[in-house]
This record gives C-alpha cells, sequence and structure tokens, in this order.
C-alpha cells in the first residue's frame, strides 16, 4: 500500500524534475552559456556541497524568522477572522482593511520595519508576518461564514451560548479552510523573510538565505544564489509539507478534503 502510494505521489514529480534539470544541463553546455548568467544543475550542487555549512547556517538563520511569522500569522489571523465574523457591520468596516496587508508591496513597508523594530529578526519576522497573515484571516472567515444555516439553527435551539457555538460548530467546520490559509501562509512566510532580509537582515553577525542571495549576486556568483534559493524553496517546501501533514491528520476521519 504504501509502495503504491509512494509511485503515485511521488514518483511523477521526481521524474518531472530529472527530465527538467537534465534539459536545463544539456541545453546550457549546448548552447555554451556563461556560468554567471545560467551555471548548469551540476555546478549548483557542487556549489551547495561545497558551501553546505554556510547554506544550513543560513536557512537555519531564514527558518526561525519565518517560522515566528508564520506562527503569529496563524494566531492573529485566526483571532482576527472570529471577531470580524461575530459581527456584519464590524466586518464590513475592518475587513476592507485587512487588504492592505495583502497589497502593499512588502519591499517599500520593509523600511519602516527596520526603524521601528531595528535590524535583524524581529524585523524579518514582522515582514514574513505581514505577507502571510491576509490568507489566514480570509480563509477562516470564509469557513466561519460557510457553516450550515439549519446547524445554526438546530444550536440555537438547543440554546447554545456564542462561545459554544463557535468552539463546537463553526470551528471544526472551518478547519478545511483554516488549514487552506495556512499552507498558503507557510510559503508566503518564506518569502516575507526572504525579502525582509534584503533589508534588515544583518544584525550581530548572522546573515540569512536573503542576505546570502546578495552577497552572492554582487559577487557574480549566479551558483550559489541559485544554491541559496533551492534552499529558501525547500525551506516553504517543508513547512508546507508540515502543515498539510498536520491538516491531513485532523480531517482524514471526516472530512473529504483530506482523503
Amino acid at each position: 500500500m504504501l509502495r503504491e502510494v509512494l509511485l503515485r505521489s511521488v514518483l511523477p514529480p521526481v521524474a518531472a524534475l530529472l527530465v527538467l534539470l537534465a534539459l536545463w544541463e544539456g541545453l546550457v553546455r549546448a548552447l555554451g552559456v556563461p556560468a554567471f548568467l545560467l551555471p548548469p544543475p551540476s555546478a549548483v550542487f557542487a556549489t551547495g556541497v561545497q558551501e553546505a555549512r554556510e547554506l544550513a547556517a543560513s536557512a537555519w538563520v531564514t527558518a526561525e524568522a519565518a517560522l515566528i511569522g508564520f506562527g503569529l500569522s496563524a494566531l492573529v489571523g485566526a483571532l482576527a477572522a472570529v471577531v470580524l465574523s461575530s459581527s456584519r457591520l464590524l466586518e464590513r468596516a475592518l475587513y476592507p482593511y485587512t487588504l492592505f496587508l495583502q497589497t502593499v508591496p512588502i519591499v517599500a513597508v520593509a523600511p519602516l520595519l527596520v526603524l521601528w523594530f531595528g535590524p535583524g529578526q524581529r524585523a524579518v519576522a514582522a515582514s514574513a508576518f505581514i505577507v502571510s497573515v491576509f490568507p489566514v484571516i480570509a480563509n477562516t472567515l470564509s469557513g466561519l461564514r460557510s457553516v450550515e444555516p439549519a446547524l445554526r439553527d438546530l444550536f440555537r435551539l438547543y440554546g447554545a451560548g456564542r462561545l459554544a457555538t463557535l468552539l463546537k460548530l463553526e470551528l471544526p467546520s472551518a478547519l478545511p479552510h483554516i488549514f487552506t490559509g495556512l499552507r498558503i501562509a507557510s510559503g508566503l512566510a518564506v518569502i516575507g523573510a526572504i525579502v525582509g532580509e534584503f533589508v534588515a537582515g544583518f544584525s550581530e553577525g548572522t546573515a540569512g538565505l536573503g542576505i546570502l542571495v546578495l552577497g552572492a549576486y554582487r559577487q557574480l556568483r549566479t551558483d550559489l544564489m541559485f544554491a541559496a534559493v533551492m534552499c529558501a524553496a525547500g525551506l516553504g517546501i517543508v513547512l508546507f509539507g508540515a502543515v498539510s501533514l498536520m491538516g491531513a491528520r485532523l480531517l482524514r476521519r471526516w472530512h473529504p478534503s483530506a482523503s
């Protein structure tokens, strides 16, 4: 059973990746593309192995900031959605302002974060939070609003209070929507952390993947840039996978979205 699942879910993307890498390698070598423009995958892999210690240290710094921002977005986003769902008037008055977090360019806000929080992890985590909180608010609010009216009437008929309805009906029913928002936010948190590091990443000698990318760019070390970007993508995939696994474990017994 496990072998069949692995063959069905893992083999196709791995095969597609190998074909893509082979095409990349072959075209770069056949066309004689300079390494500083587009290095072959073999050069990126060799650099990744050679600079593994530096990449791992930078990835850890970025992961810490991304996790802090993601955790804050999950907590604040869910609480904000619960508050907005309590009143249609409150939702109409405040929900449009949450769009600001989605539409404002984080690159434009990042210098302000440095002024407010100082350079380093706090500003980077704030950047990750700003980028990732809106999907949590939007999806959680959508889930809370999507509860069957008949179930609400049933709870009301049996005299359930607002808190009991929220905890025993609305939040459990909204879990698929909540985890959808969390999965989106998990990838955005890594993006927000990288962008934050472009502006606010230096503090006490630490350097995340964003700073590593900038340093490699200035030195025209495109192979190291690609290796750092791959590490960042790996962080996003790991965080996305962890959230997806948690959601599957919570929902698999009662909701078809986890089957």
